[in-house]
């Protein structure tokens, strides 16, 4: 499974603002609160590691975004990464700290939308399916070395095809060195036990 970069990222956001109370006092109160106080967990530092963390949630949602194509999460990041960083860098006014919040729960919902996203896309094409909670696409083109003849096929999900015989040159295709199968080393897409293993 992916390291999800915008779910790291978020949750190190508030544990920074929760051991922060003097630059987050709305965090700072729930803490003390349930009698933990304050630990200043970063020191001087906590205002850069906490925008370096928005910028982590940021990049990690729109990577997720190459995978799942959908736009929400990332319009959702792009605005709530503004509203961070125009509280800290632009805004003079009374409300810097109300902006700021909006901003960081706003990657608490980015993170959350990313994440069912992720874990509910729908298949999108006719010849995938789902192996292990991943999405597996069965079609792949091969293309012969010998005469340049192509062919769509559909791969088997239960085992390796070791041999491939073009129809056109009849020559017999065997893996390349390191190549599990001839669709790694002659097809568009890899056998689906390898895009388990890529997408892990």
């Amino acid at each position: 499974m992916k390291l999800q970069l915008d779910i790291i990222g978020t949750v190190g956001v508030f544990i920074t603002a929760l051991a922060s109370p003097c630059c987050f006092p709305l965090f700072g109160f729930a803490l003390s609160a349930i009698g933990f106080g304050s630990y200043g967990l970063f020191g001087g530092w906590t205002m850069w590691i906490f925008q370096g963390l928005v910028l982590i949630s940021l990049i990690g949602t729109l990577l997720s975004y190459q995978a799942h194509k959908n736009i929400y999460p990332p319009v959702v990041g792009l605005i709530s990464t503004g509203l961070i960083f125009y509280a800290y860098h632009l805004d003079n006014s009374n409300y810097w700290q109300t902006v700021l919040y909006a901003g960081m729960f706003g990657l608490l919902i980015t993170a959350g939308l990313d994440y069912y996203i992720s874990r509910h896309k729908k298949i999108t094409c006719a010849t995938c399916i789902i192996i292990e909670g991943k999405t597996v696409n069965l079609e792949s083109t091969i293309a012969c070395p010998n005469c340049g003849h192509k062919k769509k096929e559909i791969m088997p999900t239960d085992a390796c095809k070791f041999f491939y015989e073009c129809e056109n040159c009849k020559m017999v295709l065997k893996p390349k060195q390191g190549d599990c199968c001839v669709y790694c080393s002659y097809g568009t897409l890899k056998c689906p036990p390898m895009q388990l293993e890529i997408a892990k």
